[in-house]
């Protein structure tokens, strides 16, 4: 392999500097190393380099990691082409994802693996080559999203516009019908890989043989039934953005391999033995919690830290029932010019069912049900009986059951609003541990 690249090290640890010196040269056409971090600005100025591996952790820092944190932002305000792999203790790994979240490309985890630093360093140069030429954004920018006024959507739009133009995988959660997949296209159609097709795979719709195939492709004669060579989803999507829905579903023996594929950005198709380069961001979408399930063995902590650098949590719809009625007009505008009827208004009696009723299939059922209603419908109005809303019968007081993780969210974004942000006290006041409050922050979407 011809040597290429510029790669800056800046660790103060000055055995670790020769060390990694010692082992890219091989790969690297220059390698420059520093130990004070307040010359990376004008080394970086001097020498341009396509790699910086940072280390997150000074001697003249005083919280741990933080001006890791503060010389990643630094970079990147002024050197936006230069690619950040971050270096960081085991218990620092929270740190290194929020450094992903303002833009790093990976982490590495000390004490290394030679091959997993090697693997992090060479993709970031990839990726530095493969994006030196500018790419433009269409000149449209549709939105697909109805986003509304609820206070949690606007957050979660605030998080979607910070992190939409970086690479960062994404895992989105939430209940069936919350628009996990228009959310998916909502941030690739606001990214740099906007010009090329979203790849959906659904991996709830796919028999356990065919995920392999469906995923990382076979060569004809692989197994019985191959008959042709196939292209797997995840070569499909290079230079683009693969969007896994319901990743629970996915065998725990193809785990492992999906995490390779993550982390090396190479697949081996089934029959083949030469590895393929792929160049993807990840978003994966799940109903169900993949924390209990790491608890249970049931999925891979390693390829859900892979998968979760950012975590967007969509509510229910019966948790933002100002957008109700917006959304049933927008639905029953397109199925009346669809059905060719002339369809106006929806009556003050059928809109305040719509806002009564609990919606558990959210958005799609509410789609499907104004799709009813428009068919149904002979007139300028929907009323209720167009509606055909099943009544479900409410708790003693009429107050609605809340979702236990609903209630745990919500108490501990009222604790870290009390304890202005100090999350030791705010592991305190709940009675749990910092890092099981990491866990949960980072589940939320906090």
């Amino acid at each position: 392999m011809a040597k290429a690249g510029k790669l800056l090290v800046l660790d103060d640890n000055k055995d670790i500097l020769s060390a990694v010196k010692l082992m890219a040269e091989k790969y690297f056409e220059t390698i420059i190393t520093i130990s004070n971090p307040n010359v990376l600005l004008s080394t970086l100025r001097q020498h341009r380099p396509d790699v910086l591996l940072l280390d997150m952790n000074f001697r003249a820092g005083v919280n741990s990691g933080n001006e890791g944190l503060y010389w990643l932002q630094e970079t990147l305000k002024i050197f936006h082409d230069t690619k950040v792999v971050l270096f960081t203790a085991y218990a620092d790994v929270h740190l290194a994802v929020e450094g992903m979240k303002l833009g790093a490309c990976d982490f590495v985890i000390k004490p290394w693996k030679n091959d997993e630093l090697l693997i992090a360093l060479q993709n970031a140069y990839n990726l530095r080559d493969k994006k030196s030429k500018k790419i433009e954004k269409p000149a449209t920018n549709a939105t697909l999203m109805y986003w509304g006024d609820s206070a949690e959507m606007a957050r979660i739009r605030n998080i979607v516009n910070q992190v939409a133009g970086t690479d960062a995988n994404i895992l989105i959660t939430g209940e069936n019908g919350t628009g996990k997949e228009m959310l998916a296209r909502e941030i690739h159609q606001s990214s740099m890989r906007c010009r090329q097709q979203m790849v959906s795979l659904d991996m709830g719709a796919i028999p356990e043989t065919l995920f392999e195939s469906e995923l990382f492709g076979h060569k004809k004669g692989a197994f019985t039934d191959a008959g042709a060579d196939r292209i797997g989803k995840l070569e499909v999507a290079n230079e683009s953005t693969l969007f896994m829905d319901e990743i629970g579903n996915l065998p725990l023996h193809l785990q492992a391999k999906l995490l390779v594929a993550i982390q090396n950005r190479t697949i081996t198709p089934l029959g083949s033995n030469k590895p393929v380069f792929v160049d993807i961001r990840i978003i994966s979408a799940t109903n169900r919690n993949l924390f209990d399930m790491v608890d249970k063995g049931e999925f891979r902590q390693d390829l859900l830290y892979r998968i979760n650098t950012i975590i967007i949590n969509l509510p229910s719809l019966r948790n933002r029932t100002m957008d109700i009625v917006p959304l049933a007009k927008i639905f029953l505008a397109d199925y009346a010019q669809k059905y060719g009827k002339t369809i106006n208004n929806i009556s003050p009696a059928a809109c305040e069912q719509l806002m009564a009723y609990r919606w558990p299939g959210n958005i799609r059922e509410l789609q499907n049900t104004m799709q009813k209603a428009a068919i149904m419908c002979n007139d300028d109005t929907i009323n209720p009986s167009h509606l055909e809303l099943r009544t479900i019968a409410q708790p003693a007081g009429n107050e609605p059951i809340i979702p236990l993780e609903d209630m745990e969210r919500k108490t501990i974004a009222d604790a870290i609003h009390a304890c202005n942000g100090n999350l030791s006290m705010v592991a305190q006041k709940l009675g749990i541990t910092r890092q099981t409050l990491y866990n949960k922050i980072k589940r939320y979407g906090l």
